[in-house]
């Protein structure tokens, strides 16, 4: 298959190693120093470029912000029958953007990042095919990832931005409140260690994929129910009620059982 990359960021440059040796892959980006280190595959900086590639899919790459500027520009250059897809972490407006556009589509979000996940062993982590879109495509994207040994779901849109509103949002916001009050520690206990580690992972993210998340239209309400807890735990504190926080911690030990 000839497959169009748009994008050479990290999940750009991922999937190009992932798929050169068995299709036919070209990168685009507009910024060539990006694209000095792509191995077995084309290179394009110039939109024309396109042209005479002539995809079968597309796999746009590029941030969220830019993602359907991107697919505008790219979209008057590409066969009718290509296929577009996405691997974008917020998926709000999407599924009416690819029906407004008419073409074939299919939506995915690999549900890790390769600056904190180990890309050689993937057997412990997600991805997400949206259920809508073209079955062709959709059965393109189970076969690659179950290759990866990912774990795969299959959600709405909508039900894909609840998901990763609970599941990404609420740890990175714990992170976040974890590392806004740090200070130097000269004999950190382990539990503190560990955190300390995690927000570092968290933290080394790309800045562009922590607003993504954060700026989720479902993330809000997850903020909000941290926000309930936490004014619990204070009343719990303040009054000295040892009653109430064996209750609060026996029901947060049920919840991760």
């Amino acid at each position: 298959m000839k497959i169009l990359i748009l994008g050479a960021g990290k999940m750009g440059s991922f999937f190009t190693d992932l798929l050169s040796f068995d299709h036919e892959v070209a990168v685009f980006d507009i910024d060539p120093k990006r694209l000095r280190f792509m191995y077995n595959t084309q290179r394009f900086t110039s939109i024309d470029e396109i042209d005479d590639f002539k995809p079968e899919l597309v796999i746009n790459a590029v941030s969220l912000k830019h993602t359907l500027k991107v697919f505008d520009q790219v979209i008057p250059h590409l066969p009718k029958q290509c296929i577009l897809s996405d691997i974008s972490s917020v998926k709000t407006g999407f599924k009416e953007y690819y029906e407004g556009v008419g073409m074939r589509y299919v939506s995915t979000h690999p549900m890790f990042g390769p600056t904190f996940a180990n890309l050689g062993k993937l057997s412990t982590e997600n991805a997400i095919i949206i259920n809508e879109g073209d079955c062709m495509a959709r059965c393109f994207f189970k076969e690659l990832y179950g290759q990866l040994g990912l774990n795969i779901c299959e959600y709405s849109f909508e039900e894909h931005d609840k998901t990763v509103a609970y599941s990404l949002s609420i740890p990175f916001i714990s992170t976040f409140a974890f590392a806004a009050v740090m200070k130097h520690q000269d004999a950190p206990g382990t539990t503190f260690k560990r955190h300390m580690k995690i927000a570092q992972g968290v933290l080394s993210e790309d800045d562009t994929l922590l607003r993504e998340i954060l700026f989720n239209p479902y993330t809000k309400g997850q903020v909000e129910q941290i926000r309930t807890e936490m004014k619990e735990i204070i009343d719990i504190i303040d009054q000295r009620d040892e009653e109430h926080m064996q209750q609060y911690l026996s029901k947060i030990r049920a919840n991760i059982r």
